[in-house]
């Protein structure tokens, strides 16, 4: 078989995943959406820890089956806020509850992610929004879309005049991180028109390839939280980096993603 067939074959066996990846994230969503409304009570960190975790269970025994009899020898990332890079080959990135803390205090701002990495690249990616009832996906070289319409990164070539974001530091996050944070905080609110601060980091990248807004970065971070919204900005024609405007890997200590109007003044932002 030519390599042109292997490739074209492989592509297309991509999008059928995808297309099955899409449902399984949807059939997550409504159950996660079922358990949604109240604001969930927790007085210590390991209330608060059961809580989260009984949103992420019930997610993954839905996930888990579905996308494994997909890729049946694809691995499975364990931890939605490990880093770094993977063994090469192929794997499942879920994060069954992205932006989990904010389901347990009742606000809207979660979803429900899958992304299928072949060699620490992502290949395909499904986000579903329970509330909404959006899904976004994107699969390599072939665009980015939200319920089938295609994504498109904002237009804008002046940092005076975008909306930009930023997914605040983890609880118990090295210092210097959160110092890093606060004074990229405190750099941008200069710079831009609007800084937004908040999680979860994958909707303000699923924000950033809709042309929502213009630019989103972060220091340190999981794979579970950028590789979804990596694809999504790259496929919607946006740029991404580290914040020093470096090619960006999962081993990266920084990332950034932007309309390609204002990439370089979000770097030289960053930078000081």
């Amino acid at each position: 078989m030519s390599k042109t067939l292997q490739t074209t074959d492989v592509a297309a066996l991509d999008a059928d995943v995808l297309a099955q990846a899409a449902i399984a994230v949807r059939e997550a969503g409504s159950a996660l959406r079922e358990r949604f409304g109240e604001v969930v009570g927790y007085q210590t960190r390991e209330e608060l820890m059961r809580a989260l975790a009984a949103n992420d269970e019930m997610a993954l025994d839905i996930l888990r089956p579905r996308l494994t009899r997909l890729r049946p020898d694809a691995g499975w990332v364990e931890d939605e806020l490990d880093g770094g890079a993977l063994p090469p080959g192929e794997w499942w990135v879920v994060d069954p509850a992205e932006g989990n803390v904010n389901h347990l205090h009742a606000l809207p701002e979660w979803a429900v992610t899958a992304t299928l990495v072949r060699d620490n690249q992502p290949v395909l990616t499904a986000v579903h929004l329970p509330l909404t009832g959006e899904t976004c996906t994107a699969l390599t070289g072939a665009g980015a879309y939200l319920d089938g319409r295609p994504l498109h990164v904002s237009q804008t070539a002046d940092l005076g005049l975008s909306i930009v974001a930023t997914s605040q530091a983890r609880p118990d996050e090295d210092e210097k991180v959160v110092r890093r944070v606060g004074s990229s905080i405190t750099a941008m609110l200069f710079d831009a028109l609007v800084v937004r601060t908040a999680v979860s980091a994958t909707l303000h990248l699923l924000n950033v390839a809709a042309g929502r807004i213009d630019a989103f970065w972060q220091f340190a971070g999981a794979r579970a939280d950028l590789l979804p919204g990596a694809l999504l900005v790259t496929e919607a024609g946006g740029q991404i980096s580290d914040a020093g405007g470096r090619p960006w890997t999962p081993q990266s200590e920084s990332f950034l993603a932007a309309a390609p109007g204002v990439h370089a003044e979000a770097v030289a932002t960053l930078s000081h």
